[in-house]
């Protein structure tokens, strides 16, 4: 794995990550969402995690 990007799994959860945003986007003029909202930013923020952990762990295998 030469690259963050070029990680399958990496690409994965950018994906993911953009998806939400955009669900948490929409429901943004959305009343009474704002628990749903907050249960995406969760999630998002678990995602990112993993996200930082892949980076992590792929740039030690190409150092």
């Amino acid at each position: 794995m030469s690259s963050e990007a070029g990680s399958p799994q990496c690409r994965g959860l950018i994906e993911a990550k953009e998806n939400l945003i955009k669900a948490m986007n929409s429901l943004g003029s959305i009343e009474n969402s704002d628990h749903i909202q907050k249960i995406l930013r969760d999630v998002y923020n678990e995602l990112e995690q993993l996200h930082e952990s892949r980076r992590i762990k792929e740039s030690k295998n190409i150092n």
